[in-house]
């Protein structure tokens, strides 16, 4: 069954533009480390337009989550997988105070009342009843099992059943709509519980087999009130489509939002603080990686400048690379919490896929800065690799540039695979294959030439991690020579590089952190793109499912 048509808004068929509508999803996508102040806060900051003033932004939030029933709660924080915070029911009123900042004109509500009991849903359908009515909001909510009182506040109510359109118009007409079609609500039964359940057909078989003969299953009450509504009330729903579209509503204006500089930085701004709470984030690696970095200072302790020591350095750069970059997939958890929570406010147009990449990065940056300088310095000094400013530097800022590789490369792996476990597992495999092609397991020069050679080693950010690291410590390095021919022979950091390491001298170590600079922008790109294209699948998806019902 193909369904087509036009969206009209007030008579006129146009898109909806950021602030003339709101949607609020079935699940609860908030930020568990704030509380339930500074998360409105900063929704507000994002939402509302810079020609307000900061204050008069934190007084019309406190208004908002006044009217949600929240100011008990304004400085508890939501809490998540780890931590405890409000409740189901106090997430979900979140929700919808964050997308009610804008006093948008349309607010979608998805199963507004799921989690909550029958006192709490009707306060909360009543409080936004009473907003819409003095805003001059239209408010469509999607609600599966309504209380009495909330379904006596609704105008308007629409019945699917399996995608079938089995009524539509006013609440007081549906009663009298099911009682002349020959399904009156019995007396003291709810009217929603009464339509849902006869038009509810996933337990016909059951009720076929312990009901009386000549009651109607689900699937014929259905056949029989749609056809009722097409023979009395479709007609005159055509015409007055029809009458508005006459009519020429007024049409509905694009709000004023920050400026994608506001938004940067407020972005940046909450990002940084969730980092900085969540302990799973980078304090947790943080702990492991002083933990290794004394395990790995205390065995390769002052390597010296012995022949065998070649190879204790090797050993230490690439433990030390593997460890670093390994570990980052250890904050996958929290990317896919962000991607979710970005998908929800990118859904609602609070803002676009750059200002979340460039955020993300310059909040996670000072952090990863700490994870290299600190464990860093403690795995360069104790082990005794070259001394100097310049090579620390190097050292930490190639440590710095590899994590943030990795975790942009998981960011698009938490797009495409938006599953804890699926994607860590996903992120050690491509992290294991490409340690294999750096150059360090297998010479390059031994690497087999298909596949694993092109282009492979050349897409592994291992190989230029590792070969700027060996520049960075052998260059001016000289060790005694394992050849007993001449006496005081000796061999230079040079042959070091060229014969043994297979290293390519034709440019500088800085050359090879440019590469990794270059990578790391390069999946950040990748992962813009990749959310474009989602986006698009996404509602492709959506419409062959559409079309596909019955």
């Amino acid at each position: 069954m193909n369904q087509t048509g036009v969206i009209l808004i007030n008579g006129r068929q146009e898109k909806l533009a950021f602030g003339t509508s709101a949607y609020v999803t079935q699940d609860n996508v908030l930020m568990s480390t704030l509380s339930v102040r500074e998360a409105v806060y900063y929704s507000a900051h994002l939402q509302l337009p810079d020609t307000m003033l900061a204050s008069e932004k934190r007084a019309h939030a406190e208004r908002v989550i006044r009217e949600m029933g929240l100011s008990d709660t304004m400085d508890t924080r939501i809490g998540g997988r780890i931590t405890k915070g409000i409740s189901g029911g106090q997430r979900k009123r979140m929700s919808i105070c964050i997308e009610m900042l804008t006093r948008p004109r349309l607010l979608f509500l998805d199963e507004p009342t799921s989690g909550l009991d029958s006192a709490a849903s009707y306060h909360v359908m009543s409080h936004i009843t009473r907003v819409a009515a003095r805003e001059g909001m239209t408010v469509i909510a999607a609600v599966h099992q309504p209380s009495g009182d909330v379904f006596d506040l609704f105008h308007g109510l629409l019945l699917l059943a399996y995608g079938r359109m089995v009524f539509f118009g006013t609440v007081s007409n549906a009663t009298e709509f099911f009682t002349q079609s020959g399904f009156p609500c019995p007396h003291l039964r709810n009217p929603s519980d009464h339509f849902l359940r006869t038009i509810n057909k996933d337990f016909d078989e059951g009720t076929m087999e312990s009901s009386k003969a000549n009651r109607k299953t689900a699937a014929e009450a259905t056949n029989i009130l749609t056809n009722a509504y097409h023979s009395t009330y479709s007609e005159k729903t055509a015409n007055e489509i029809v009458e508005m579209k006459g009519m020429g509503g007024t049409p509905f204006r694009r709000k004023e939002q920050a400026s994608f500089l506001t938004k940067l930085l407020v972005l940046t701004r909450r990002s940084f603080l969730n980092m900085h709470r969540d302990i799973g984030y980078y304090w947790m690696r943080l702990g492991i990686y002083l933990g290794i970095g004394i395990c790995l200072g205390t065995i390769f302790y002052q390597v010296g400048y012995s022949y065998s020591s070649i190879q204790s350095r090797c050993e230490v750069i690439m433990y030390t690379t593997a460890l670093v970059t390994f570990m980052a997939i250890g904050g996958f958890p929290s990317f896919v919490e962000d991607i979710k929570l970005f998908r929800r406010e990118r859904l609602s147009g609070h803002y676009g896929v750059m200002e979340f990449v460039i955020s993300n990065t310059l909040s996670a940056t000072p952090y990863l800065a700490v994870i290299a300088v600190i464990p860093g310095a403690m795995m360069y000094y104790l082990t005794g690799l070259t001394r100097g400013a310049e090579h620390f530097a190097y050292f930490v800022a190639t440590l710095c540039m590899c994590t943030l590789l990795v975790e942009s490369m998981m960011m698009i792996i938490a797009v495409i695979v938006p599953d804890f476990l699926m994607g860590i597992i996903i992120g050690a495999g491509i992290q294991g294959m490409m340690m294999l092609n750096g150059g360090f397991f297998r010479l390059p020069n031994e690497l087999p030439k298909p596949v694993w050679k092109y282009p492979c080693y050349y897409i592994s950010f291992h190989k230029y991690a590792v070969q700027g690291f060996y520049k960075n410590e052998f260059i001016g390095l000289s060790f005694p020579s394992d050849q007993l021919i001449e006496a005081n022979a000796t061999i230079s950091g040079l042959q070091v590089l060229k014969e043994r390491l297979q290293v390519e001298m034709g440019y500088s170590k800085w050359v090879n952190l440019a590469i990794l600079f270059g990578m790391m922008v390069t999946y950040r790109m990748i992962f813009f793109v990749i959310v474009k294209i989602a986006e698009e699948l996404r509602l492709k998806l959506r419409g062959i499912r559409f079309r596909r019902l019955k």
